[in-house]
């Protein structure tokens, strides 16, 4: 009987230490709100075990659209935001929901095409390749899904002087998915479509498709981060989420983001704020 007390109270003891250490483990992780297009690059596989290796804290990642991001966000389902859609996130702060927003990294958009070119876009100019890709009626893909990509296409057909609900026609085909996605669909179409670089690096399936506008300045994709307001949402991990942005605009966390490569090309630029700055 006694052996089987002391059998209880040790299974007890334990299960009790379990549970003060799956405790301790999730007051020590964070919740990180993100764009799908970060997380398909695999730029957090590489980031996120180099930070908790140097602090101990976990991050747990939630992948959506720049807007389902924000929404979300904008209920206190996250700690820390990390996306491309720059007007929407100073709109984010400005409405109280983060409290400071700091530029993080860039990339750029590039427009993918057929390797022969049927709309005769080649070159730098993204203005010129949108109005002859519609005037020809050239197969074209966009995201359609209200992601930041999607935002930043919508924005280069009124740089184009395109009214794109109006003209669009069968040759513009919605997606709706994510990045990965939308590549696919292009290259089963043999279509065009804009693709963060980062995105198109990592891409393998490339087929017949290729790099066709690239290194115009309307094409800049910038990346910002933010805390999520804890005077809104007490249950902000507002530490915890701090120092994971403080370490993202840190020397050691641009250097780390500098240093995620994919075929030996760089997918990400640092271009920090620093707090305080």
């Amino acid at each position: 009987m006694a052996v089987r007390r002391l059998s209880a109270l040790f299974a007890l003891l334990c299960g009790l230490a379990a549970g003060v250490a799956t405790s301790s483990a999730e007051d020590r992780a964070i919740v990180l709100a993100t764009t799908t297009s970060t997380q398909e690059s695999g730029l957090l596989d590489h980031l996120l075990p180099v930070f908790r290796a140097k602090t101990g804290i976990d991050v747990k990642v939630i992948a959506r659209r720049a807007d389902e991001v924000l929404d979300g966000a904008r209920k206190g389902e996250a700690d820390v935001v990390l996306i491309h859609a720059r007007p929407q996130e100073e709109k984010f702060v400005a409405d109280g929901f983060a409290v400071k927003r700091y530029d993080v990294m860039y990339n750029d958009y590039v427009l993918i095409g057929p390797k022969g070119d049927p709309a005769g876009v080649k070159g730098k100019d993204i203005a010129t390749a949108l109005k002859a890709i519609e005037a020809k009626g050239a197969a074209f893909v966009t995201r359609g899904d209200r992601s930041g990509t999607h935002a930043a296409e919508l924005a280069l057909w009124i740089v184009a002087g395109i009214d794109i609900a109006a003209a669009k026609g069968a040759w513009y085909r919605e997606a709706r998915q994510g990045m990965t996605a939308a590549l696919d669909a292009a290259r089963a179409a043999n279509a065009y479509v804009l693709s963060d670089r980062g995105s198109w690096i990592a891409f393998r399936e490339r087929g017949d498709l290729d790099i066709v506008v690239e290194g115009d300045k309307r094409l800049l994709n910038q990346y910002g981060v933010m805390l999520v307001n804890p005077e809104k949402f007490p249950g902000v991990k507002k530490e915890l989420g701090q120092a994971f942005v403080d370490w993202l605009v840190s020397s050691e966390g641009q250097a780390a983001i500098a240093g995620y490569k994919v075929d030996g090309q760089q997918l990400y630029f640092p271009n920090a704020e620093k707090p305080g700055g």
